[in-house]
């Protein structure tokens, strides 16, 4: 099995120790991992830009700025972000996007920074990793204001019609442990009828352990449970959900897979 994990948080908070988990989801199957940076506060980035130097063959780093942190982000933030992402080594630019279950920044600030960052990631010619809760109207009309074509909506839990949005604007789509849950039978529908070549699967570790690991600390090893929820949606074989979901990983964020 040879499986990518398109995002996860690797922050000391909750991993002190990394190289544990990190055995784990080789064990596991698991060839890579998109391990994705985030704006905490003026001047703190996280550590995902040196975790993935300490380990460039098994990770890669995004950077951002979450809609739950834009009221906090200043044009130095902005300007600081842009030098960042224009390293080789930063596979992608945020997650950046609307947050309107939580509301923790302004909508019009949250839509000013992911305006901002997806006009970056046009700029750079790099994916764009789109984090969107109860606001897919206003995200798609954002993306296709600035004309971002190249990206992923990560931990994707909308139905089928915000499915039908993103994936006719060229997106991936990347599903969490959420698919392995009861009650999320809109979800589903909209895996079902998504192209398995236009699908990853992700852990967001912490947050989001799949059964039968719900309730407990999410890491990269969890993934596999995903897939294999996938598959079972999907009607195909787990071989062929590994396969596909880790070519279209790596021709996102332009990987290459030892």
């Amino acid at each position: 099995m040879r499986l990518v994990d398109a995002h996860c948080h690797l922050e000391v908070k909750d991993f002190a120790d990394v190289a544990p988990v990190l055995e784990r989801a080789r064990a596991a199957g698991i060839v890579h991992a998109i391990v994705v940076g985030q704006f905490h506060g003026p001047g703190e980035w996280g550590n995902a830009l040196e975790l993935a130097a300490a380990h460039p063959e098994f990770l890669s780093p995004t950077l951002g700025i979450h809609p739950h942190e834009a009221a906090r982000a200043t044009e130095d933030d902005l300007a600081t972000l842009e030098r960042i992402c224009a390293r080789p080594e930063v596979r992608a630019v945020g997650e950046a996007g609307l947050d309107y279950y939580y509301d923790h920044s302004p909508r019009e600030v949250q839509a000013r920074v992911f305006r901002h960052q997806c006009a970056l990631a046009v700029k750079l010619a790099k994916p764009l990793v789109v984090h969107v809760r109860d606001a897919h109207e206003d995200c798609d009309a954002i993306l296709g204001e600035v004309g971002v074509s190249r990206g992923v909506i990560h931990c994707f839990t909308g139905d089928t019609d915000a499915a039908r949005r993103y994936l006719d604007r060229g997106f991936f789509l990347s599903l969490s442990g959420v698919i392995t849950y009861k009650k999320t039978e809109a979800l589903q529908d909209a895996v079902r009828f998504a192209p398995l070549d236009r699908l990853m699967v992700e852990t967001d570790s912490p947050f989001l352990a799949p059964v039968p690991h719900r309730g407990r600390k999410n890491e990269p090893s969890h993934v596999v449970e995903t897939a294999r929820k996938l598959a079972e949606l999907k009607g195909v074989a787990l071989e062929t959900v590994t396969e596909v979901t880790t070519a279209n990983a790596a021709a996102l964020f332009n990987l290459t897979l030892r």
